[in-house]
């Protein structure tokens, strides 16, 4: 059996990869399971976080996923998924409201899946999204405006931010790069994640759709804390511990 206390490189090896499979991990843990200290395990941690892969939190770390790339890059990738969690997603939209649908290809995918019968009034500030929901006939279309980001596929700017001050949502959809219920949900781009906190402000009910790979897992802005969502949509069900930990933040999970 492998002497972790004398192989530092290993051990740190083997830290990355239950980072990779687990999103997490816990400082206590890890000592007694390399048989060393926590002292070391934490100096592990401490450099690991210094290469970028993970974020030290109490009590352990958190997996730093790298940045997705822009919107069209995006799109495709796990469309499968993002399309199964926007049928569940779009089952949680109450008729005849005002709702806000963040930029994000999953929040894309939300648009096409809406129904066709769905009487609706939804505010996005992105292109891609307001063109796909002027398709349904019920739909009263509101776009925010101003200088469109290319990462982001929306308006996240000054203009957008002051347009969506005069209205109150009652149900908005927050897209995000990465959430974790200690680190709450969080984004690679400063703007854009300002903007998603100007409009969680706005609105009485918050919805997070994510695929599970993103989960536990943090990025480099905080948009919202965990206690600040409220329904968290995913493909399919989280590991025990993490869910435990969303539930005890009061984030109910919907599985698709």
């Amino acid at each position: 059996m492998l002497d972790y206390a004398a192989f530092p490189e290993q051990r740190q090896d083997l830290i990355r990869q239950i980072l990779q499979e687990n999103g997490r991990v816990v400082c206590a843990e890890l000592a007694t399971q390399m048989k060393v200290s926590e002292h070391t395990i934490r100096r592990d941690l401490h450099e690991l976080s210094k290469e970028g892969f993970c974020k030290k939190v109490y009590g352990g770390a958190v997996l730093q996923l790298p940045d997705a790339g822009n919107f069209f890059s995006r799109e495709q990738k796990d469309s499968e998924k993002k399309d199964t969690i926007a049928q569940k997603a779009a089952t949680l939209i109450k008729a005849s409201g005002c709702i806000f649908i963040d930029t994000g290809t999953t929040n894309l995918a939300l648009a096409k899946a809406l129904p066709a019968d769905l009487s609706i009034t939804v505010v996005t500030n992105s292109p891609a999204i307001a063109a796909e929901l002027l398709r349904h006939p019920l739909c009263e279309v509101i776009m925010t405006g101003g200088q469109i980001q290319r990462a982001s596929g929306g308006a996240v700017g000054a203009t957008a931010a002051s347009q969506i001050q005069g209205i109150i949502f009652d149900q908005a959809f927050i897209g995000g790069c990465a959430m974790d219920p200690d680190m709450g949900l969080t984004g690679f781009d400063f703007a854009d994640c300002e903007f998603k906190k100007a409009v969680i402000a706005q609105s009485n009910q918050t919805i997070v759709a994510l695929t599970t790979d993103k989960l536990p897992g943090v990025a480099r802005f905080v948009v919202a804390k965990s206690r600040d969502i409220d329904v968290l949509v995913v493909e399919k069900p989280m590991e025990k511990e993490v869910s435990a930990a969303f539930a005890a933040q009061d984030v109910r999970i919907v599985c698709a």
